[in-house]
């Protein structure tokens, strides 16, 4: 089967990684994957033309149901869609967009959510679809690169000191989005009025590998984000053993349970105290990481990700 799947695309992103893999696993299974991203097309007239070439496609899968669902609504071959937590978390307030989305829900022959709160969101705010919806939590392989050196990320990313191995590093991993909140913590890890950014540094975008061995060697990994659906982010620093910092969003308490998995926390100043319970606790950073770790092995293995995405992609014959 030839089929098309549409997701936004930006670079080294978690939503490109994320389409990355699910369409490995749909060609591992002997069918053809076309991965393209939603920003190529202008409306669901422009998708309906590509579907048609020959040979044609028999089937598509998008990700996110307004921004690559929507221009699905004209075709008439079977698809799936995949919620990426802001449809649900973020586009379901604004009217116009809350109808396309059921529109788009109504037709898919099947959706997936990555928890059981983003299943129930979508049952709440949109037509119910219960039974069309299935629960499918985000696999994850990490990969790490052996020609990675940090005090050379340190440096580059502007940190300037003789001793960069004494550092405590916490990582924040996003891009500059504004449901990413990067700013949110900015104040609270500054030490002066004046200097309102000392202590913050930005790191220019990296490949997979080499993010993954940022990752391993930082203390923590932050999230700030106003949203999530599920931060990938997090989910490769529990698999590589690094304590995770999560603001208190339902995407976020999804996968990290206070003290358990990791900390959460919900202002700038609780953020604080956090990390310094992480700094000065041992027991409670082990007791997180070696939570986390046997967390992400019994529900975020690729194996079930791969197995539920083929047997999903045989309902589109």
């Amino acid at each position: 089967m030839k089929l098309l799947f549409l997701a936004c695309l930006n670079p080294k992103t978690g939503n490109h990684t994320t389409a990355e893999r699910i369409r490995s696993y749909i060609e591992s299974a002997g069918h053809t994957c076309e991965l393209r991203d939603a920003r190529e097309f202008q409306s669901p007239a422009d998708v309906v033309n590509l579907v048609s070439e020959h040979p044609k496609f028999e089937a598509a899968l998008a990700i996110h149901l307004f921004k690559a669902g929507r221009l699905l609504m004209d075709i008439e071959i079977p698809f799936g869609v995949i919620f990426g937590g802001t449809d649900i978390n973020e586009d379901v307030k604004v009217e116009q967009k809350r109808v396309v989305m059921e529109q788009v829900l109504l037709k898919a022959r099947f959706a997936v959510a990555f928890t059981d709160k983003l299943k129930e969101e979508a049952e709440l705010f949109l037509v119910s679809q219960s039974s069309k919806i299935y629960v499918q939590p985000q696999g994850i392989q990490t990969d790490v690169t052996e020609k990675f050196c940090w005090t050379e990320f340190l440096r580059s990313s502007g940190v300037r000191t003789e001793h960069v191995d004494e550092l405590r590093v916490f990582l924040l991993v996003c891009g500059l989005r504004r449901v990413k909140d990067p700013l949110y913590l900015v104040e609270v890890f500054s030490k002066t009025v004046v200097k309102r950014t000392a202590g913050v540094f930005l790191a220019q975008e990296r490949c997979q590998q080499e993010l993954h061995a940022a990752m391993k060697r930082c203390f923590a990994v932050v999230n700030s984000s106003v949203s999530e659906g599920m931060s990938a982010a997090i989910l490769e620093a529990i698999d590589l053993g690094v304590p995770v910092l999560a603001r208190n969003i339902p995407g976020n308490a999804a996968v990290v349970q206070h003290e358990v998995t990791g900390l959460l926390y919900s202002s700038p100043q609780e953020f604080v105290h956090q990390s310094q319970r992480l700094l000065s606790d041992h027991e409670l950073r082990e007791r997180v990481v070696r939570n986390g770790k046997l967390y992400v092995e019994e529900r975020h293995g690729v194996k079930q990700e791969r197995e539920t995405y083929q047997r999903l992609v045989d309902t589109l014959h």
